[in-house]
């Protein structure tokens, strides 16, 4: 599997369009080489054979201006989900090391529920507002089942003698 991934990149690094034009100067060498072989010994069946191999990849030179590279669908969707991928992994990043936080608060994207809890705070400070420390602590057991669990088990050592 991992052969036929390094394969496929290897041709896709590429362009087909220069390839195509290094393979037929390939040719066209080996033909001048068999041309000079052919005169040099004489042989003519081999001088007109290469000279008509010659003159067919000069043919393929002369069709290289109207060819152009295209992409194949399954490349450019494998970069759309590289992208996403690495989207992804930079948001997982951001947030497991605190900086999507820290970014959050920045641009003042606050959840609902810290929001709220906050205000009730605010409103307990506020001696003109009319919430209490009671008001609080229960809006805080309400909204999060962790600190429920911590607050009884504090009342329940608390209470034991």
């Amino acid at each position: 599997m991992k052969c036929l991934l390094v394969v496929a990149l290897v041709l896709s690094g590429c362009s087909p369009v220069a390839r195509i034009s290094a393979n037929s100067n390939e040719i066209r060498a080996e033909a001048q080489l068999l041309i000079d072989h052919g005169q040099a010994t004489g042989d003519t069946v081999v001088v007109a054979g290469a000279t008509r191999i010659d003159g067919l990849a000069a043919g393929i030179h002369a069709e290289l201006p109207g060819v152009e590279d295209r992409t194949p669908p399954w490349m450019a969707l494998a970069g759309w989900i590289a992208v996403a991928v690495v989207a992804i992994a930079v948001v997982i990043i951001l947030f497991q090391t605190g900086f999507g936080t820290a970014i959050r608060i920045a641009i003042g994207w606050i959840p609902r529920k810290p929001r709220q809890e906050a205000e009730l705070a605010a409103n307990m400070l506020d001696p003109d507002k009319p919430e209490n420390a009671r008001e609080f602590i229960a809006a805080r057991r309400a909204s999060d089942p962790f600190f429920n669990a911590a607050f009884k088990n504090a009342r329940a050592v608390k209470e034991t003698p």
